[in-house]
């Protein structure tokens, strides 16, 4: 199951495609000092210049895989995005009462 996120995005990618095909987007002047500070904040932003270890019950991880699976990229980089969006604000919980659990997910845990 995707995520209501991930059909966002795929929306917005669509709706920006249809755009430039209708020929709305104009192209703008070459600066190369700007185009240079640009790709600098890309190569800064996406740099994966840290390791982190962390320990994880194996139930977790094999949910995690089985997501990142379904999702056709590596766990690790499902886990790094996460953790991101989280950090950056842009991880929503889904309305318990809106999405419902397909059953070869995993439930909720209970308090006893």
């Amino acid at each position: 199951m995707r995520s209501v996120e991930m059909d966002k995005e795929n929306k917005l990618e669509e709706e920006i495609l249809a755009s430039f095909e209708r020929g709305e987007w104009q192209p703008v002047a070459k600066n190369k000092s700007e185009i240079a500070r640009f790709a600098a904040m890309a190569s800064a932003s996406l740099a994966k210049d840290k390791r982190v270890n962390i320990r994880i019950s194996s139930r977790d991880l094999d949910d995690i895989q089985a997501k990142a699976a379904e999702e056709a990229i590596p766990y690790q980089t499902l886990m790094s995005s996460v953790l991101h969006k989280y950090v950056t604000g842009r991880l929503v919980e889904p309305q318990a009462s809106l999405t419902p659990r397909s059953s070869g997910t995993r439930q909720k845990r209970r308090a006893p």
